[in-house]
């Protein structure tokens, strides 16, 4: 006799009582669908609705025509690429070290890799301020040296990659950990060298968790204002970033200017938020696809006995 089939799961009446009730799904799901509304889609519709209350002529005029605006646009593309590719290599550096070795304080490493994320930014701003202002530990040997950090791009640069310094690597980390270590020693054996090793095997294999990490630091990136504010001494035309040009305008009472940047912010975080949502569905295609390929575990039949 064969063996005996899995007992059915029940259908019907039964199923739909293992369901919570109407009465609790219905209130939950309203107060979810509230809350999206009032906190996310009201706010996102109301930028764009103030930017173009004037019409699109004074949009783009509030756009183009002003240098600062344009200056602060120009910064922030610079900013963010730099904060991104500088923390992309620490990102796969740390990640490496975290998963391919056992040493000591390696705990103590992943808890200061997800420092930034306990400290407020201003608190990181102002840290900043005290090493390399002209007050600061290092100020006096930068100013000796005509080297300017604090109030010029490099202090953008070194406070935004600080606030944005988890983001890869916590993306990479669980990724390297998962895949193991089994295919780079396979290639070493065969004679592949580090670099080859790296863009061959390693890189392949993290490419879609690294995407993942850019896409998350980029967005953070993009919109970092409280370390920002404080290393860049907001000076307009010169270290006003998208984010403190929005302030400045609005504290001005320019709020069509104010609003016709935050819709650019805005824009670059649905974007964001469209490329997570099209990488996350290829990412589930391409592990569905594998899975196919690998097939499932043919089951032993139960009359089938071994052969001696």
């Amino acid at each position: 006799m064969g063996a005996e089939r899995p007992p059915v799961a029940p259908a019907g009446p039964q199923r739909r009582f293992r369901q919570d009730p109407l009465l609790l799904r219905v209130p939950l799901i309203l107060v979810g669908v509230a809350a999206v509304a009032l906190l996310i889609v009201v706010p996102v519709a109301n930028v764009f609705y103030q930017a173009l209350s004037h019409g699109v002529g004074t949009y783009w005029r509030n756009l183009v025509d002003d240098p600062d605006t344009r200056h602060a646009i120009l910064l922030t593309l610079i900013v963010a690429p730099v904060s991104v590719a500088l923390n992309v290599g620490f990102g796969i550096a740390a990640a490496w070290a975290v998963t391919r070795f056992q040493f000591r304080g390696r705990t103590f490493l992943v808890t200061l890799i997800d420092l930034p994320f306990a400290i407020s930014p201003v608190v990181a701003g102002l840290m900043f301020v005290l090493l390399f202002g002209l007050q600061g530990y290092f100020g006096p040997w930068l100013r000796d040296h005509g080297i300017h950090i604090i109030f010029a791009l490099p202090g953008l640069i070194l406070a935004t990659t600080f606030v944005t310094l988890p983001f890869v690597a916590r993306e990479l980390i669980p990724v390297m950990e998962a895949i193991g270590a089994d295919e780079e020693t396979a290639a070493l054996s065969l004679g592949a060298g580090g670099w080859q090793i790296f863009w061959r095997v390693t890189l392949p294999n993290i490419k879609w968790g690294l995407l993942y990490g850019v896409i998350l630091c980029n967005a953070r990136a993009m919109g970092e204002f409280g370390a920002v504010y404080v290393v860049s001494g907001h000076i307009a035309g010169q270290t006003d970033t998208m984010p403190l040009r929005v302030q400045k305008l609005f504290d001005e009472y320019n709020n069509p200017g104010s609003f016709a940047v935050a819709s650019i912010l805005t824009s670059l975080a649905l974007l964001t938020l469209l490329a997570k949502v099209s990488l996350e569905r290829k990412t589930r295609r391409e592990i569905a696809a594998a899975g196919a390929f690998v097939g499932p575990e043919r089951p032993r039949n139960a009359d089938s006995r071994e052969t001696p």
